[in-house]
């Protein structure tokens, strides 16, 4: 069985999609360009706040992505969560997971006021041992090494690791880590946006997940 589950956050564990739509898209009326849609919001994150601002300015104008990136991280560091909630069965699955004595952590590219403001409210509960997330001396995801030092943290081996997410670079950051991925397809990507980036094991629901990590 395995002892140590590192969890991506956004599209994983918490829907943010609305959160991060409705803040981006405030932030782009600003300087009066274009609102994203749902599915655009989506696409778009992923590989961190600023990767989001330059997909959505998309102009080469590094001055006003600059602005615009300023804008949102003030914003999103002291946006509500109320658009924000827990995939479906995933209260019962870290539940669980932590009653069978599985150690449990984040590793996320969401900027670090706002992934402790999420993780305060929802998931603080289910005692994650570390949080690791953006921050100004933190390389990002499909860079391993908050994976690494977790592993390293943790005293496990790699194979008793597993990483849990739902987008490309998470099957990257598992793999530049030397540990298995699972890939959940309730999130942020398509099957086979994961399967072009190397994914192998994928699961529908918090129950398969739970079948996988605890039933073998």
């Amino acid at each position: 069985m395995y002892k140590l589950i590192i969890f991506d956050l956004d599209g994983t564990l918490l829907n943010t999609s609305l959160t991060i739509q409705s803040v981006i898209n405030e932030s782009l009326k600003k300087f009066s360009l274009p609102p994203l849609t749902v599915e655009q919001t989506k696409e778009f994150v992923g590989n961190g706040a600023r990767k989001l601002v330059e997909r959505a300015v998309g102009k080469a104008d590094g001055e006003l992505v600059e602005k615009v990136y300023c804008d949102y991280s003030e914003r999103f560091a002291n946006c509500s969560g109320k658009l924000s909630f827990l995939y479906e069965g995933a209260a019962e699955a870290l539940q669980n997971f932590k009653e069978c004595g599985i150690s449990l952590a984040i590793v996320t590219n969401k900027p670090k006021a706002a992934t402790m403001r999420v993780y305060d409210e929802f998931l603080a509960k289910f005692g994650f041992g570390e949080v690791l997330c953006q921050t100004k001396n933190t390389p990002l995801k499909p860079n391993p090494a908050s994976t690494l030092k977790i592993i390293s943290d943790s005293g496990v081996k790699p194979e008793e690791c597993l990483f849990v997410g739902d987008g490309e670079t998470d099957v990257q950051t598992a793999a530049n880590a030397g540990i298995k991925c699972v890939s959940v397809l309730w999130g942020f990507r398509s099957k086979e946006k994961l399967k072009a980036a190397g994914a192998k094991v994928f699961v529908n629901s918090f129950k398969e997940l739970e079948a996988f990590v605890l039933d073998g």
